[in-house]
């Protein structure tokens, strides 16, 4: 027997999906899911970052940190510096360019959620 839907659930997951799905029609790179959730981390959770701490936060290996910002790295929307007080460890700083990312998705789930323009079409 399949549990009654869910209001709030069904309405969060449908901000999820209209989000994504109007990044992905958008001009400009897609991101995967892992390189959104290191992106959105390093963007909305104040202090440094490192890939050891990206990596402990997002409960990922080092290695997918890495190729994650590897990518994110190429979009101009992150960028790795050696630490200075330590140089075995690599900051993640933000970029302009990543700015104007995360201003553009939430201008999107502003109107996904209604802020905007909505569709009334059910997928």
């Amino acid at each position: 027997m399949a549990a009654p839907p869910n209001p709030v659930s069904d309405a969060q997951v449908g901000l999820l999906r209209d989000t994504i799905v109007s990044l992905v029609r958008r001009d400009g790179a897609d991101l995967s899911a892992r390189q959104l959730g290191v992106f959105l981390t390093c963007y909305l959770n104040e202090g440094g970052h490192t890939v050891r701490g990206l990596a402990a936060d997002l409960n990922v290996s080092k290695p997918a940190i890495t190729r994650a910002l590897d990518r994110l790295g190429e979009l101009d929307l992150a960028r790795r510096k050696v630490d200075p007080l330590d140089r075995r460890s690599v900051l993640v700083q933000r970029t302009p360019k990543g700015a104007a990312f995360l201003r553009d998705v939430r201008a999107i789930m502003t109107e996904a959620s209604g802020g905007g323009k909505k569709s009334s079409k059910k997928s």
